[in-house]
């Protein structure tokens, strides 16, 4: 695991490697959540995932993007101190540099995939988008974890919304917190976020280019609604979609390494990066 600090288009940008002791070829760029105002390179859902991946021969770069502030109220509700942020583009641009840099970086002479949790889902999603719409270069593969993808959070089935009921604790992602996070991230009204800082509004002709895609989504939790509706514009688009949930989990399942099911998500996300690698694949 080294540190390296690149030259970033908002200043300097750290990023973390982690170069397994058994390249099996595949890169994976990744981004932690944390509602984009909180995370860091040393919480599981960074190091634990990244240190995952590369056991299994996966090269990764996790990305320590910018953070948006983290404003007086929130500081007041979970005892953090108040902070100064940024706001869209920085923490996608960012994430976006860190993929560019990874592909010509000579890690790995695998494919590169780009992937995230949470916040980081959302971020990886519009850089992908961004990706699809230029001249490249192109992730072989979206990683998403439980991924927020919609500043308008949509509304529960019965049954999730009977489960979410069941487990109040579980229950933090209706549509005025959702709200709040986007627009702490934006810096504005949710109505002036465009479709690369809120992916989920992507139209099916928006993602007719968008890469292969395996999305893991929390049981009981609201934000699955936002990764479902994503899944089902994804599936118009006539996009290779790897979609379902992991059982028995809570929001931010990757953040408890302790749990069986963090490492089974780990393992079917391993799976689908391993084989963007033709001789992967072949082995298969």
């Amino acid at each position: 695991m080294t540190d390296q600090l690149l030259d970033g288009p908002h200043g300097a940008l750290r990023v973390r490697i982690y170069a397994p002791a058994n390249p099996a070829g595949p890169g994976l760029v990744w981004a932690h959540g944390g509602a984009f105002a909180a995370g860091e390179l040393e919480m599981p859902e960074a190091d634990w995932v990244a240190r995952s991946f590369a056991d299994r021969g996966i090269v990764v770069v996790s990305v320590d993007y910018a953070l948006a502030p983290f404003p007086r109220n929130w500081a007041e509700a979970s005892g953090s101190p108040e902070r100064e942020g940024v706001h869209y583009p920085v923490a996608s641009d960012e994430v976006e540099a860190a993929f560019r840099w990874a592909v010509q970086s000579g890690l790995t002479r695998g494919p590169w995939s780009i992937g995230g949790a949470s916040a980081g889902g959302n971020l990886v999603a519009g850089v992908a988008l961004r990706l699809s719409h230029g001249s490249g270069p192109f992730p072989a593969l979206a990683v998403l974890a439980y991924p927020t993808l919609h500043a308008v959070q949509g509304v529960p089935d019965a049954a999730l919304r009977a489960a979410l009921a069941a487990d109040p604790a579980a229950d933090v992602f209706g549509s005025d917190p959702v709200r709040a996070m986007y627009e702490n991230y934006l810096g504005g009204p949710v109505e002036d976020g465009d479709v690369y800082a809120v992916p989920g509004t992507a139209s099916p002709a928006q993602l007719s280019h968008f890469p292969a895609t395996i999305m893991i989504n929390g049981e009981v939790d609201a934000l699955r609604v936002s990764g479902e509706a994503f899944g089902a514009s994804l599936r118009d688009a006539g996009i290779d979609l790897d979609i379902s949930t992991e059982p028995g989990t809570r929001h931010g399942h990757l953040n408890q390494p302790e749990l069986a099911a963090a490492t089974a998500s780990i393992d079917r996300f391993a799976r689908r990066v391993l084989a963007t690698s033709p001789e992967n694949k072949e082995q298969q």
